[in-house]
């Protein structure tokens, strides 16, 4: 009898993982991975990927999609325009943020959060719970039932006035997570430094935009890391540290590690490719580029393409928060505000991955020493998938999601803002060239982008439920019989 055909065959590409890169065919039947090798059976439907890079779908772990802030702004995507963003810019997965702010129920936060997702996303995604009101219910009800359910990662700010959480409740929430095996990732950056420099420049008329890089000193990263590292120890808690910009900060966390705790870290192009310098440009229009914390200098720059071949920074996020340059976002306080006034955030779901590309694999920065392409799908894609306990994602093998990006890696495209799929209305890499494109984007073997159109619809996309646990294990280190403080730690414990 002839072989049953597989759904789908995708011919004679190379396949690329985080180990190695071979030629290959990739055969999906349903929604999974059903075989990888040479000379595969037939498909009843085949896709011709000579000359072409076959790669995971990417896992953007970091991004507001349809979100409102701790001031009230709802930012411009909704979860259809954002996915659709995403997945032409090669990813197949997204993990937004269910935002609890002050007063509200994280209970209710996440199902209305929930009802928003399932009617709109063409991809897979997953939440992060933002906890900003950490009372009793919260601590004790909310957020144990939550991650049981499969909501396995907490997030928390150590800034800003709305939503900032101090040291006592951050181990209220520290040991919250480590008793229910979820991972806790934390805006770091020291609040009264930022908050005492913001309110003397502004006092003293220094408004534009360009001032926002300097009310975050660079030191108020690396303090906070430190005291959130410290307060991890005590409680023996893993931890993803989001959004890493500076030199002093990727040396905090390299020093943690090689002390053995458990400190994970990731990211973002704009402190990859962007400077402050990018911020001072006439008028408002530096607003385009305004973030937290900002990006910094070359040197930064330097250090942290360092960090992630020495694999001190394990992911990296476009932290997309795409508010617009109009009275609906970034202009939201009048026409003439302050930085303080202006909203944070930039663009990036749709340009994380061709940027990274091009550095990493098409320019071959040298630090991944002729491993970039495999660096770039571990940094982008498997890592993600296994920090963040996301099922069947990150890699292509057999019984995996049939999550592909196949990339045209001659293919050269200048960035600009017309050419965007999210409604935020420009992107601040406008301009740039990059070399290699993702053509082709399955999900769960899906065509959700392919021939520049999008195949699937809004409400399509699941909810991954992610099992409590960690990519690694916390040491005991309270419950070790080793001294009686420590023995009287671990009784409150």
């Amino acid at each position: 009898m002839p072989a049953q055909p597989y759904d789908i065959v995708i011919r004679g590409g190379t396949v690329a993982t985080a180990s190695g890169r071979f030629l290959a065919d990739v055969a999906i039947s349903g929604e999974t991975i059903a075989a990888v090798g040479r000379g595969l059976g037939p498909g009843a439907r085949e896709i011709d990927a000579t000359g072409k890079l076959v790669l995971p779908g990417g896992i953007d772990a970091h991004t507001h999609i349809e979100q409102v802030s701790a001031g009230g702004l709802l930012n411009a995507d909704s979860f259809e325009s954002a996915t659709t963003s995403a997945a032409f810019g090669g990813n197949t997965t997204v993990i937004s943020f269910a935002a609890q702010h002050r007063g509200l129920d994280l209970r209710k936060v996440v199902d209305d959060y929930s009802a928003l997702a399932a009617r709109g996303a063409l991809i897979d995604y997953a939440f992060h719970l933002i906890v900003a009101n950490p009372d009793a219910k919260t601590i004790e009800t909310d957020l144990p039932a939550l991650i049981g359910e499969g909501h396995a990662s907490i997030k928390l700010f150590m800034t800003y006035d709305l939503i900032k959480v101090d040291d006592e409740p951050l181990l209220d929430v520290l040991l919250t997570a480590r008793q229910n095996r979820a991972l806790l990732c934390v805006h770091a950056e020291n609040h009264g430094m930022i908050s005492w420099m913001g309110k003397r420049l502004v006092a003293k008329g220094y408004t534009a935009p360009k001032f926002h890089a300097i009310s975050h000193p660079r030191g108020s990263e690396a303090e906070a890391f430190t005291r959130l590292i410290t307060a991890a120890a005590l409680i023996d808690q893993p931890i993803m540290i989001f959004h890493v910009s500076t030199r002093e900060g990727a040396e905090v966390i390299r020093k943690a590690r090689g002390e053995g705790l458990k400190v994970f870290a990731e990211t973002c192009p704009q402190y990859l490719f962007l400077t402050r310098h990018d911020l001072d440009k006439p008028g408002l229009e530096g607003a385009k580029w305004m973030c937290s914390p900002p990006p910094r200098e070359a040197e930064d720059q330097e250090a942290l393409w360092r960090a992630l071949a020495l694999g001190d920074i394990q992911t990296v996020t476009s932290d997309h928060a795409p508010y617009r340059f109009d009275e609906t976002g970034k202009l939201s306080a009048g026409p003439q505000p302050t930085f303080k006034q202006i909203a944070n955030g930039l663009p990036g779901l749709e340009v994380r991955l061709p940027l990274m590309f091009d550095a990493m694999v098409s320019k071959g920065r040298p630090e991944f020493g002729g491993r970039g392409l495999e660096a770039f799908v571990d940094l982008t894609a498997t890592a993600p998938a296994s920090i963040y306990n996301l099922p069947n994602k990150g890699a292509i093998a057999p019984g995996l999601d049939a999550d592909i990006a196949i990339w045209d890696p001659a293919r050269v495209v200048t960035l600009s803002d017309q050419m965007m799929h999210d409604r935020t209305g420009f992107t601040p890499f406008a301009g740039r060239t990059v070399q290699g494109w993702p053509v082709h984007v399955l999900s769960r073997g899906r065509d959700v982008i392919a021939g520049g159109a999008v195949g699937v619809a809004p409400g399509t996309g699941r909810w991954l439920k992610r099992q409590g646990g960690w990519a690694a294990e916390p040491t005991g280190r309270l419950t070790a019989d080793m001294d009686p403080e420590r023995n009287f730690g671990a009784r409150l414990l």
